[in-house]
């Protein structure tokens, strides 16, 4: 099966289904424009990018409410704090979490890892 992210404005508002048959058997990258074009053959109209379900490609799979990076042509879930930075398909703190001690939670006001 291949999954295909409807973007709009660059955020994912819906992720569907499509069958292998309906995106002409191939693989990605030439496995979109015949899946977009089945899309819109039943009036799906948008922007739609196929995600992987085994992310690999395009980053991550997508999901309603993330974003869509068209400078990297990835997913990215949402950013959980302002100061976290995208790596290697996640978000990543300033620092890192303490791996003695805890349980800890991230303080943005802090910019720190605080036991809790």
């Amino acid at each position: 099966m291949a999954h295909f992210a409807k973007v709009e404005n660059n955020i994912v508002t819906e992720v569907i289904v499509v069958a292998n048959s309906d995106c002409g058997g191939g693989e990605f990258p030439a496995s979109e424009p015949v899946g977009q074009a089945f899309l819109a053959s039943l009036g799906l109209i948008g922007d739609w990018k196929q995600t992987s379900y085994n992310s690999k490609f395009r980053g991550v799979f997508a999901s309603p409410g993330w974003t869509f990076n068209s400078a990297t042509d990835e997913f990215r879930s949402p950013q959980p704090y302002p100061s976290w930075t995208w790596e290697n398909k996640i978000w990543n703190p300033p620092t890192p979490m303490p791996s003695t001690g805890g349980p800890y939670k991230w303080s943005e006001e802090e910019l720190a890892w605080v036991a809790i």
